[in-house]
């Protein structure tokens, strides 16, 4: 651990273990259902949705039939189930008529059926099929003020599905009287199943009122036949003790703390201990970044409350309130903010990405941080603070060449974020 790429290349390894613990082809054969009397449909929506579906194709041993919707670009190639890709994070008219088919597939269906649901991160964008009185142009508008209002995930997805006719809940009671099992891959902070891709599955304990009063928590500008459905009975999301959800069971097969788990290990097999400091970190991107920086000079300057060599690891999902026009990121974000607060300290290196390939809407996973970085911009007549102000992380990252791009990793558990803190040089 004495050079700067060595440093580099334990990071991005523990960053690909935690992408490699939560593959779909790891976690879904334990949790399938026994082989129903009547029809399995396969049915689902995320990032790492076709993947998932490929997963089920080979351990399922008859036949199926179904429908999945995943992101541009994340297609896995299926025999029996259909792969359909649409938008991500704003939603389009692909992702609209997948949703409706979704909802005809399981029409009709027996109590002798089974509909096995599969759930990622990225569902809310892919399932936009808004409820009566609503467009997609205005599904549209809703996503892209909650995108830049720096609400939490969880605040997001509580609006969203009370303009859904298919989230909270109201996929599994379509689906009634047949047996619903979803299988689930987290990547909200927490792991609260209506959280997930806006929960189209389970029971919503959250009402219109919790959604009405996020819009004005944030003002959160939405066009009036938005706030009328919202304000409407319709608009109400499926509730606990629905009969119709009765035949329901959910189980959660990939989380992020799984994934830091498999990280830790990769730091342990190093010579470095390993310190998960939580999995469900919210706050400003640049909020955090400062904060974690606190704690890794602590670290440095004091030997508490670690001692090196160490890595902190966390995840969840921070947010980033827009004020420029920069390239964004919320992990580049927290990277670059780390830096700043950092200085340059010696002996600590960081990495930050997301673990479904994609921070914000660049197809870069991520970045490196090291304890040159700031030197470097500088040389180039980059000011990072003028970057973090701009919300260009993606920008400042790329022009040292430190962006992590994996590609398409075809799962998402949430944000990864790793700080490695060396020994002191004697």
């Amino acid at each position: 651990m004495s050079s700067q790429r060595s440093a580099e290349s334990l990071l991005r390894d523990m960053f690909l273990a935690a992408i490699e613990a939560a593959q779909p082809a790891h976690c879904i054969p334990a949790f399938l259902p026994e082989s129903p009397r009547g029809r399995l449909i396969v049915i689902g929506a995320g990032k790492a949705s076709a993947a998932m579906a490929a997963a089920v194709e080979a351990a399922w041993p008859g036949k199926l039939e179904g429908l999945v919707v995943t992101r541009y670009g994340y297609a896995v190639p299926c025999r029996q189930i259909e792969i359909v890709e649409a938008a991500h994070p704003v939603p389009d008219e692909a992702g609209l008529t997948a949703a409706q088919r979704i909802l005809d597939l399981v029409s009709g269906l027996t109590a002798d059926d089974t509909v096995l649901c599969l759930i990622s991160g990225g569902g809310s964008s892919l399932l936009p099929l808004p409820l009566p009185g609503l467009s997609l142009a205005d599904k549209q508008a809703v996503n892209r003020a909650l995108l830049a209002s720096g609400a939490s995930i969880s605040e997001m997805n509580c609006v969203r599905r009370h303009l859904s006719a298919i989230k909270g809940g109201r996929l599994a009671a379509a689906c009634h009287p047949a047996r619903v099992v979803t299988l689930l891959i987290s990547d909200v902070p927490g792991d609260k199943p209506c959280d997930i891709a806006s929960g189209p599955t389970v029971a919503d304990i959250t009402t219109c009122e919790d959604a009405l009063a996020i819009v004005r928590r944030y003002g959160i500008a939405l066009p009036a036949n938005v706030l009328e459905v919202l304000a409407s009975p319709a608009a109400e999301s499926i509730k606990p003790l629905d009969p119709r959800l009765e035949y329901c069971e959910t189980h959660l097969i990939a989380t992020p703390q799984m994934a830091l788990e498999a990280a830790a290990k990769v730091a342990l097999d190093a010579g470095v201990t390993p310190y998960i400091l939580g999995d469900s970190i919210e706050g400003e991107a640049r909020d955090v970044g400062k904060v974690m920086a606190g704690v890794a000079l602590q670290v440095v300057t004091h030997g508490q409350p670690f001692r090196t060599p160490c890595v902190l690891l966390s995840g969840g999902e921070t947010t980033v309130t827009l004020r420029g026009q920069g390239r964004g990121g919320r992990n580049v974000e927290f990277l670059l903010s780390l830096g700043i607060a950092l200085d340059g300290a010696a002996g600590v290196h960081a990495l930050a990405g997301d673990t479904d390939g994609v921070d914000g809407v660049e197809e870069i996973a991520g970045a490196y941080l090291a304890p040159d970085t700031l030197q470097r911009a500088w040389e180039q007549g980059i000011r990072p603070k003028d970057s973090l102000a701009n919300n260009d992380g993606h920008g400042f990252f790329g022009a040292l060449d430190n962006a992590v791009v994996t590609g398409p990793t075809l799962t998402n558990v949430n944000d990864f974020r790793a700080i490695l803190i060396e020994e002191p040089q004697a």
